[in-house]
């Protein structure tokens, strides 16, 4: 996640996408990828943003699971 924020034992970040489509679609693609990781997030969609907090719930803190995650939540938004 660029630009991420460690927050209470969590990496935060919001993205912000033209429109609710947009952000939807995005939250699609992420949904796939935290399936195949199993490890999911925490997050809220409004319109156009999503904000989002991973964190292991297992240690309550930041693993390699919510880097890979965050990476992979970069790379699908373009």
């Amino acid at each position: 996640m660029r630009q991420r924020v460690i927050k209470d034992n969590q990496l935060v970040k919001t993205f912000k996408f033209t429109s609710f489509i947009e952000a939807f679609s995005w939250m699609t693609q992420v949904a796939i990828w935290s399936e195949k990781l199993n490890h999911h997030p925490h997050w809220y969609n409004t319109y156009h943003k999503v904000d989002v907090s991973l964190c292991t719930h297992d240690i309550n803190g930041i693993t390699e699971l919510d880097f890979a995650l965050a990476h992979k939540m970069e790379f699908c938004f373009v």
